[in-house]
């Protein structure tokens, strides 16, 4: 972490539990070899040089399309890129990760319908002089890459170059064009910030907005490499069809998915749809195949259960197990917890196991209702080396009471967040398995015309004691390995609830 200044910003916002500021930089690190190249290419076009390919149409409209841009994001947006945090891809998980048919997106994150998709301004011919609608497109691509993008080496590469010989390209047809943005944003080197084609991006809107329907199943994978329903939503198209927690799913809507090689994504794909209309499921259970057809229906996904266990020499706790964050998670852990506590509980337990993350202050709301005032919740780098630090603004509603989060391999992301917040701040006990590692942030910015969609990674954060977790995860203070109990107190030792 650099050294800051005493240069900071309060931002304090209505209802959350916590507050941020933001830290300026002491000092900007010196550009790095491409930095300073395409820097020099730059100020050759101030000094009224032309750069190659470029005319000045072009290069002025790019400019001015930058600035538009930037004040309309800061105009409209200024905090979104800190908001949305993605769940990591399905191979890192080794598919385990688990997916919902429904209202809830399968590509790589979580996106529910309080997070916003910026639309960038529609560009005119005018804008890109004598390109083709298709080096058009390329061009965009690269430049919401350029404007955004974290790591400002981009990957060593010379990202100017890339640009220019990319436009350069004729191109037959759109559909080469988008593999040319898939090629660019892969090159550098970073999972998380990828090309989105139209159809997966148009799914994550439609999912975000409430267009598209499911039947109400959570997808993963078991131990086997199978497909399965690791879990069905109450009230759902799938309860009602006599669907139960680990059937196998072997064909839907005639695509197989026995052959090893499908993932949970693939599947999700083809339970959705239209509301109402039907789709046909072929699932396996105990060696026997079951038949059914089913009404896609909008899903209200349950992202938070409650229920009372009990510990020998611990009495009475209350376990709330979060699948995912959103922008409520903190308001209905705050009642759940409210509840529990009239039911006699006295010791919580947090289950976070495969929670892939969701929205970041979900994560950051639902760890201050354990924290007393002015502890430290998370750091956010950005792109030009400034510091928000966020921490708690007043008490939480539970401060005294045994508290364990229970983790495993697949907690990521945000769920991260609330984990490392409550541990390094002595609030909970951290039990399970070490977390997945995920400490970077996305958004997403869609295409002109059509063209889909790009995730990019805009931040990175810390922990409360500064670590960086990205790739390496949380350790956890009592290691639980394997244990995929419902009943999340089973999986934890009596020493876990003992006083921090």
């Amino acid at each position: 972490m650099r050294t800051a200044s005493v240069s900071t910003i309060l931002l304090a916002f209505a209802g959350s539990q916590s507050h941020a500021y933001v830290v300026r930089p002491a000092a900007v690190s010196s550009p790095t070899k491409v930095g300073a190249s395409r820097l020099s290419q730059l100020n050759a076009h101030t000094n009224n040089e032309k750069r190659p390919e470029a005319n000045d149409d072009e290069i002025l409209n790019n400019h001015l399309q930058d600035a538009a841009s930037t004040m309309r994001r800061a105009a409209a947006t200024a905090l979104l890129t800190a908001a949305l945090t993605f769940s990591p891809t399905m191979p890192d998980l080794q598919q385990q990760q688990q997916r919902i048919s429904g209202d809830v997106p399968t590509t790589a994150g979580f996106i529910t319908p309080s997070t916003l998709v910026v639309r960038p301004q529609i560009a005119s011919a005018a804008d890109y002089g004598s390109l083709t609608d298709e080096q058009k497109a390329v061009a965009e691509a690269w430049r919401l890459v350029d404007n955004s993008y974290i790591e400002r080496t981009f990957n060593n590469q010379d990202w100017f170059g890339i640009r220019q010989d990319a436009v350069k390209k004729k191109y037959k047809n759109m559909d080469e064009a988008r593999s040319e943005i898939q090629s660019l944003v892969s090159s550098l080197g970073d999972k998380y910030t990828r090309y989105l084609p139209p159809a997966k991006y148009q799914s994550m809107v439609d999912a975000a907005t409430g267009t598209l329907a499911g039947v109400g199943v959570e997808i993963s994978t078991d131990n086997d490499g199978r497909i399965i329903a690791s879990d069905v939503e109450a009230n759902s198209p799938a309860v009602r069809g006599g669907v139960k927690p680990r059937d196998v799913f072997i064909e839907v809507d005639g695509t197989r998915f026995d052959d090893g090689k499908a993932t949970p994504d693939d599947v999700a794909s083809k339970l959705r749809g239209p509301e109402g209309s039907k789709v046909g499921v072929v699932m396996e259970r105990d060696g026997k195949t079951l038949d059914y057809i089913l009404t896609r229906q909008k899903i209200t996904v349950t992202s938070v259960k409650t229920y009372m266990s009990d510990k020998s020499g611990v009495g009475k706790v209350g376990v709330i197990k979060i699948k995912s964050f959103s922008g409520t998670t903190a308001d209905t852990v705050k009642k759940a917890v409210e509840d529990l506590k009239k039911k006699g509980a006295n010791a919580f337990v947090l289950d976070v196991r495969n929670n892939p993350g969701g929205l970041l202050p979900g994560g950051i709301d639902t760890a201050s209702l354990f924290l007393d005032a002015s502890k430290p919740v998370v750091f956010e780098v950005n792109k030009n080396g400034f510091v928000k630090a966020t921490e708690t603004f007043a008490p939480g509603i539970e401060l005294e009471s045994p508290l364990v989060v229970l983790a495993n391999g697949n907690t990521a992301s945000a769920a991260e967040v609330m984990s490392a917040a409550l541990k390094e701040n002595g609030r909970a006990k951290l039990v399970g398995e070490q977390t997945f590692g995920k400490g970077i942030v996305q958004t997403i910015r869609q295409l002109s015309y059509d063209n889909g969609g790009v995730a990019i990674t805009v931040q990175r954060y810390e922990t409360p004691l500064h670590n960086d977790i990205n790739k390496s995860g949380i350790p956890v203070d009592i290691v639980s390995k394997g244990c995929v109990s419902d009943d999340a107190v089973t999986c934890i030792p009596k020493e876990a609830f003992a006083s921090r």
